[in-house]
């Protein structure tokens, strides 16, 4: 740890601000894995004795990490890494194994599972009779225990007969049930929370979410799969790749 601290240290001959250094020197360690996500930060005090600043510095630093969404304070237990997901827009996978691959612990909470007529815009997007059934699927996305998202898929029955048998990944029970999503459109707009899914997220009504709208195709270029995800924008960030 001790040439952690090292590295950390700001250099007091530059005329950046002690504090700015120490935030982009921290930014820098959590983005390198320094700290695991959920995992606490070392104290003000701690920061303090270890790197000869003040604590007012420390704190100012960590108000920084706080804005920047990287951190977040519990009241009486301190401050802890912000659990975040970047998701690459240019390749098709689902959350659990975006996660996985990230090194997160994925999980689910259940709010719905059943069969139902469908919606006018399901009808729509899915390309269904008014008189067919969906299967629909509500429930919290979880990354190591954390509220990540609010997702709500619906499928028609014939793809997804029985919904109470899907487990922690949808794409991989279709994938086993023979009825693969290989392909999506996937629209990404700025949303603010409702009531409902501010309480379901975690967060405050009205706070700013990303709201990703997917329509699934099959091999045979079947809409099969329409998910609403509602994410906290504070544990997402979507990256694109461009060329020429």
């Amino acid at each position: 740890m001790e040439n952690r601290w090292q590295a950390l240290k700001p250099d007091e001959t530059l005329s950046t601000p002690l504090y700015l250094q120490l935030s982009r020197k921290l930014a820098d360690a959590i983005n390198a894995g320094w700290w695991q996500a959920d995992e606490a930060l070392p104290s003000e005090r701690t920061f303090s004795e270890e790197l000869g600043i003040s604590r007012v510095t420390a704190r100012k630093a960590m108000d920084v990490l706080l804005e920047q969404g990287m951190i977040r304070r519990r009241q009486g237990s301190g401050t802890f890494i912000t659990p975040r997901l970047e998701q690459p827009l240019s390749r098709l996978t689902g959350f659990t194994e975006q996660l996985r691959l990230r090194g997160f612990v994925p999980s689910s909470v259940w709010l719905e599972r059943g069969v139902f007529p469908p919606s006018n815009e399901e009808v729509i997007k899915l390309g269904l009779s008014p008189t067919s059934m969906v299967a629909r699927l509500k429930r919290q996305r979880l990354a190591d225990g954390v509220v990540m998202a609010i997702e709500m898929s619906t499928m028609p029955v014939a793809y997804l007969p029985d919904p109470q048998s899907v487990g922690t990944s949808l794409y991989a029970h279709l994938d086993a049930a023979g009825h693969s999503v290989v392909r999506a459109l996937q629209h990404i707009r700025a949303v603010n929370a409702s009531g409902e899914i501010a309480q379901l997220a975690g967060i405050r009504p009205g706070e700013a979410m990303l709201l990703i709208t997917r329509i699934g195709f099959n091999a045979d270029n079947v809409a099969i799969e329409l998910t609403d995800t509602y994410c906290r924008n504070d544990y997402y960030d979507f990256v694109a790749e461009l060329k020429r």
